[in-house]
């Protein structure tokens, strides 16, 4: 039962996880925009939810009391626009310029929710955040389960959308941006506009994988949104394959579990004055899987082969024709 119940409760994490990789993913896998500052939309979605369903018992902050589903959808449209207004600022900026400023935007989410501790808390965070099927929280397999069947359903429903989206002419568009934006605005699109849709939609993604993870853990902090975060993301989108939904979501388990495994082995061999030291063992258990990934598939498990690979691929079978012909 004890295994069973974990089981649930890693799948549960790898799947929240997997909702930001999706929301990168239609940033940088559709359309080219490097955000690395995704830890400070899904801390908006996080503090928006909490603060929308947290009853106001400690006094620290104002709380509504209003259902989960009204703060995963708030958490959603908070971030989402959040994102969109700083799309809207920033998305001029290309490359490593983009990056920074998405950077900084995250550092600046991360100090308001330190330092306005009438409203956040502060470094102590908001505790006490409902939990969907808390009256089951005694029974762990059940509660663990029962979680895993809302976050799954949500996960459903999120993947399909997004799988429709880039099928669909918008994000055709987004590709061709991403592939070459000139052709793309000779042909009348306007670059901005598709960029900072996608943009707010990743952006609300990410939020709403904050919400999700504040309510299935119960508490929220500061501390939770550090750019180690933003590392785990990109290496998850890197496995699965940039570009691909399905990938995305593999990805996100697959580094979650050498993440989770490699932490769980080295607390359960190395002593306690030694957990610190140990702790980096989890990045470099990571770091050793991306190269490998890189160096036997570029373009991720599920992504599209570089175009520079697949073209160098197709020159012997061109020659043989061409042989073959004359």
């Amino acid at each position: 039962m004890d295994i069973l119940g974990y089981g649930a409760f890693f799948l549960t994490t790898a799947l929240i996880f997997s909702f930001i990789t999706l929301g990168l993913n239609l940033q940088w896998g559709l359309t080219g925009l490097f955000n690395v500052g995704l830890a400070g939309f899904v801390a908006i979605g996080a503090y928006t939810s909490a603060l929308l369903t947290t009853p106001d018992a400690a006094g620290r902050f104002g709380g509504f009391d209003l259902p989960i589903a009204v703060g995963w959808l708030g958490g959603m449209i908070v971030a989402g626009l959040a994102a969109a207004i700083i799309g809207v600022a920033t998305l001029r900026l290309k490359s490593d310029y983009l990056a920074i400023t998405t950077f900084g935007v995250a550092v600046v989410v991360q100090l308001v929710a330190l330092n306005a501790q009438s409203l956040t808390g502060g470094p102590f965070g908001i505790g006490f955040i409902p939990r969907p099927f808390a009256s089951l929280a005694e029974t762990p397999l059940l509660f663990n389960f029962a979680n895993l069947g809302v976050v799954a359903i949500v996960m459903l429903v999120v993947y399909l959308a997004l799988e429709h989206l880039s099928h669909s002419p918008w994000g055709r568009v987004l590709k061709a941006l991403r592939e070459d934006e000139r052709a793309a605005v000779s042909l009348g699109k306007s670059a901005r506009f598709y960029r900072v849709q996608a943009f707010a939609v990743g952006g609300a993604i990410m939020g709403l994988a904050g919400a999700l993870q504040a309510h299935f853990v119960g508490f929220i902090a500061p501390d939770n949104y550090v750019p180690i975060l933003t590392f785990q993301v990109w290496v998850m989108l890197i496995v699965g394959g940039s570009g691909s939904n399905k990938g995305a979501v593999v990805g996100s388990i697959l580094v979650w579990a050498i993440w989770a495994g490699s932490g769980a082995l080295t607390s359960a061999l190395v002593s306690p004055e030694q957990q610190a030291r140990a702790a980096s063992l989890q990045i470099v258990a990571i770091g050793v899987m991306l190269c490998v990934i890189l160096l036997v598939r570029p373009g991720g498990l599920f992504g599209d082969m570089p175009r520079r690979r697949r073209a160098a691929a197709q020159q012997p079978s061109l020659a043989a024709d061409e042989s073959g012909v004359s």
